[in-house]
């Protein structure tokens, strides 16, 4: 966050110092609003000059590519926005080498706003646009799984469901923001969770070395597609130490049939910070590429191969703690968290020939899934140390704990017989990064998972992966 934050204090700096310090103190603490509502995660890397910044609005990007090993993988794909999938999957057959994007931070680049309006009140607005630098195409991770439709697991490239499902902007949103009364912005953006999951993980929620930020599982609330919200409203506030965090998205958009609520509690004194969060979504949707019995019924239905997918919806409820603590400076900076997120059969069901987030028609859909209702636990702890002012060693333990939700035969199961039984999955990794100057910076690391029991069926090649990467990544 402190990075977003000397963003917007250097940014408006630069813009506004003719009209005198206490409005400068004023953007100080609305840097600080907007940052902590997602106008800049904490993995966005942000002008530490300002020199791209004129009239208030700054032009800022991020590149990040890398070089990556999977002992088990699928060939890699230039439209998934991590290029490799990072954690097994059930198509993971083989060692894959190759480039790989947006390993530590995603790449991007953007515009975002603030303008002084009256007494301390500002306008503020961002856009910004993902894209995979090893292909130049934008980010589409639904393009993904469509051109893995009607192919076997040992066939397919890496393909996963998530938020960016080629947009031309995956933020973008206005909105006003004082540092009395906080920030309250309207557009697409990302949710609280999201936010939360930015700031107290350990990894940065990096794609190649955080389950948590390569699966948008926990930051969406259940679904990784919930991971930003379109049409949605955001309030976030600060006061005396006090967080206070509020988002609703609307009914009726693209890529939801219904609304999604969350809010946010938190506080912070002296190295502490802990937020819990409370999060709804109703009709989530989880797509996946087509079986080839699915391909072959197409026609029939009157759906294109080339747009279309298959969807899992239920509605979601979670509740989740988020804490870091920093001894003292130059000392290490714990971070931990905790996600209980439950699936339901949606009360108000989708039919086939919805319309999902980037203009994906849902061929087939399943509104029941889940005979009883689905647990995931979502729990996880790191370590990040500033060895020197530009050298950070950093490592994370992150752990999911599916319940049996099935019922007959498969009624409190504990094997890999079916996805209904209960099951874990394990992830380790560590990370070194060293900053050669403000923007440029080099680093090396690991991620190992395995899966087990409900979370392993239909992992028919491998159950583990370690995939180690080295990369280079350069921010304006």
């Amino acid at each position: 966050m402190n990075k977003a934050k000397s963003f917007f204090q250097l940014g408006t700096r630069c813009a506004c110092a003719s009209r005198g310090s206490a409005l400068l103190k004023g953007t100080f603490v609305v840097g600080t609003l907007l940052a902590a509502s997602g106008i800049a995660q904490a993995q966005v890397a942000a002008p530490a000059d300002g020199s791209l910044t004129m009239n208030g609005v700054t032009l800022y990007g991020i590149v990040d590519i890398g070089l990556q090993y999977e002992s088990h993988g699928a060939p890699f794909n230039d439209y998934f926005p991590a290029g490799s999938a990072d954690v097994v999957q059930k198509n993971s057959n083989s060692s894959q080498t190759g480039a790989t994007p947006s390993n530590l931070s995603q790449s991007r680049v953007g515009l975002q706003g603030i303008e002084p309006l009256v007494g301390d009140w500002s306008g503020v607005f961002k856009i910004e646009t993902y894209f995979n630098p090893q292909s130049g195409e934008i980010s589409d991770a639904l393009k993904s799984l469509v051109q893995n439709n009607g192919r076997s697991a040992a066939t397919q490239t890496t393909n996963l469901d998530s938020s960016i499902a080629g947009q031309a902007f995956q933020q973008s949103f206005v909105g006003l923001a004082s540092p009395t009364f906080g920030s309250i912005t309207f557009g697409r953006q990302n949710t609280l969770l999201a936010d939360g999951i930015a700031k107290y993980d350990a990894q940065g929620a990096s794609q190649a070395f955080s389950l948590i930020g390569l699966s948008g599982t926990t930051a969406g609330g259940g679904d990784t597609e919930d991971r930003r919200l379109s049409s949605s409203l955001k309030y976030v506030s600060l006061f005396s130490g006090v967080h206070i965090g509020a988002e609703y998205k609307f009914n009726g958009n693209s890529g939801s049939a219904n609304t999604a609520e969350q809010f946010q509690v938190g506080y912070e004194f002296a190295g502490l910070s802990i937020d819990a969060y409370y999060s709804q979504v109703k009709d989530a949707i989880a797509a996946a590429a087509l079986s080839a019995a699915q391909v072959a019924e197409l026609p029939g239905l009157g759906f294109s191969v080339d747009n279309s997918l298959a969807a899992t919806v239920s509605d979601n409820k979670t509740f989740s703690v988020m804490g870091s603590y920093l001894f003292a400076p130059n000392m290490p900076k714990l971070f931990a968290g905790y996600e209980h997120i439950s699936f339901s059969n949606p009360d108000t069901p989708i039919e086939a020939g919805f319309d999902d987030i980037g203009g994906y028609k849902l061929a087939f859909v399943n509104n029941a899934a889940f005979p009883t209702n689905k647990t995931l636990q979502v729990f996880w702890a790191g370590v990040k140390y500033g060895v020197t002012p530009k050298f950070d060693l950093l490592g994370a333990y992150y752990g999911y704990k599916q319940n049996s939700y099935g019922i007959g035969a498969n009624a409190g199961c504990s094997t890999n017989k079916a996805g209904t039984c209960s099951g874990t999955e394990n992830a380790v990794s560590f990370l070194a990064d060293y900053r050669w100057t403000k923007r440029f910076d080099t680093y090396a690391g690991l991620m190992w998972t395995q899966v087990k029991d409900g979370l392993a069926n239909g992992f028919d090649f491998n159950t583990s992966t370690v995939d180690p990467t080295i990369g280079v990544r350069w921010r304006f």
